[in-house]
């Protein structure tokens, strides 16, 4: 489920950095936010450990701490920013090294790394002042990588989670959230990012690769999953309890379990200069 409306363009002042009401409702429940949401395949983080140089790097709106465990059991030097503190401390205590703040207004002190990275993030962050950020922090060589996973279940499910979702919140950008393609709507977040990063002159031309995978979810592990999903944490309380009840028959009429289809995309780009 993405984290922000499917069609940006559809909702005045909807560029997703500024919605941080959204971004923060996810420190609500950072234990169960840490359980249910998905990882990133073994694949794309083995591409980004080979082209990345240095061990220095920084995960920029880190969470839990999902998308930086992989590499610091790689052996890389780890710091995260993340401007929700309640996250920040799940992660401190799962280990992680994170800073409090937004990117944009995170003191750098100096310091320098041979990656920054995002995951499931960066669309919180200003497409063009995080990009200057990051080539500002970035080591000469050193590499941004920026990445988000969509979602897509089989399509007789789609169409089953999005009658739910014009029932009982005909209004909420999840109402046309399952109508369309998960990969076309995080196409579009790659775009901006790519953008961003070709504005700053700073880096190479922008790479884009793509990993695809898939797991499965039973009716418990999708309900818990879906609860952390952008907005929901939002819904008035007796809604939300209905769209997990329909959410659930869906799933129960498919016999309890389902296969989820996801496509890891990636956008990247070298730093340029020399200092």
């Amino acid at each position: 489920m993405p984290t922000l409306p499917p069609d940006p363009a559809r909702h005045a002042g909807s560029e997703p950095h500024q919605h941080r009401q959204v971004a923060e409702s996810f420190g609500t429940d950072p234990d169960r936010y840490d359980r249910a949401r998905p990882r990133y395949p073994e694949a794309m983080v083995r591409w980004l450990l080979e082209v990345s140089p240095g061990t220095d790097l920084l995960d920029v709106g880190c969470g839990t701490g999902i998308s930086l465990r992989p590499f610091q059991r790689a052996g890389r030097r780890v710091l995260g920013v993340e401007p929700d503190a309640r996250m920040a401390g799940y992660a401190r205590r799962h280990g992680a090294e994170v800073e409090v703040a937004t990117f944009e207004d995170w003191e750098d002190a100096g310091r320098r790394f041979d990656t920054v990275l995002a995951g499931q993030a960066w669309h919180w962050v200003d497409p063009v002042a995080g990009a200057a950020k990051a080539a500002r922090v970035l080591r000469p060589g050193g590499r941004l990588a920026v990445f988000w996973n969509a979602d897509q279940p089989p399509p007789e499910l789609a169409r089953a989670f999005a009658e739910v979702y014009r029932r009982v919140l005909p209004d909420s950008p999840a109402a046309a959230r399952w109508q369309a393609t998960g990969v076309d709507g995080y196409a579009r977040l790659c775009d901006r990012a790519a953008d961003g990063i070709a504005q700053t002159g700073a880096f190479t031309e922008p790479e884009r690769r793509r990993f695809d995978w898939e797991r499965s979810y039973t009716r418990e592990e999708w309900l818990e999953q879906l609860s952390t999903s952008g907005g929901h944490g939002r819904f008035p309380e007796a809604r939300l309890a209905e769209v997990l009840a329909g959410i659930g028959a869906a799933v129960d009429d498919r016999g309890g379990s389902f296969p989820m289809r996801y496509t890891t995309l990636v956008v990247s780009a070298v730093r340029t200069g020399n200092r």
